[in-house]
């Protein structure tokens, strides 16, 4: 615990984190004050001008990241027995029905997505207080809940991501790791706040994009201009 500390202080002592940067700048800072002896998670979070007690003002979509997130996801497609085969085939990792779903129940949640089919939602809706907090209920909106279960695999497999709005009007994602070249880092960065713009809610007034900075895990979060295509 120490000798992280010592490195924070030296990074911070080192550094101006004070000061906003562009994304580019911003990214290569993050890559060199990461400490840690992991390939680290690089996160962005983005405030939005958004109301979110406002029901029509809630922003959650889904973004293809074009280098992926440097995690090879784990999937669970809860499917009919005609698509276990499509699933299996799109590279999911569990794929079955009643048995998975019995084993959420008893809070088995060492996923990263579900997938599955319209006609079997109404049996995760008793899932709701488990699967919810973090953030594996299969949506429409996302593509989890779709008949082309086999699709909705390979495109999670490929680095598709979901992002949701927290109470706070915050949008959290991890958009790669340290390891990645920082010019990978920013396409997957401009490519959420494309994502993220197509989004805006039509209610929204004023600046949409009020807040984005970059972090690495455990890592101090660094502040990036807004000024931004998206």
């Amino acid at each position: 615990m120490g000798k992280t500390t010592k490195n924070q202080k030296s990074i911070d002592q080192a550094h101006d984190f004070s000061k906003t940067y562009s994304l580019l700048k911003g990214l290569e800072l993050l890559k060199a004050t990461s400490y840690t002896k992991f390939d680290a998670t690089v996160d962005v979070a983005v405030r939005l001008g958004v109301d979110p007690k406002k029901s029509d003002q809630m922003v959650r979509g889904t973004v293809m990241l074009p280098h992926g997130t440097g995690k090879i996801p784990i999937v669970l497609a809860l499917c009919t027995a005609d698509k276990e085969q499509e699933a299996r085939k799109a590279g999911a990792d569990y794929v079955g029905l009643d048995d998975y779903i019995e084993k959420l129940s008893s809070g088995w949640t060492d996923l990263d997505a579900i997938v599955t089919m319209p006609s079997i939602m109404p049996k995760l809706g008793k899932l709701g207080k488990i699967l919810g907090p973090k953030g594996l209920m299969p949506n429409p909106k996302s593509g989890t809940v779709t008949m082309e279960v086999g699709q909705a695999v390979q495109a999670i497999k490929s680095g598709k991501i979901d992002f949701t709005m927290d109470k706070y009007g915050i949008v959290h994602a991890g958009i790669g790791k340290v390891s990645f070249p920082v010019e990978r880092l920013q396409d997957n960065v401009l490519e959420l706040l494309s994502a993220l713009g197509q989004c805006k809610p039509s209610g929204c007034k004023g600046v949409y994009i009020r807040h984005i900075s970059v972090s690495s895990t455990m890592g101090r979060g660094v502040t990036v201009d807004t000024n931004l295509p998206v």
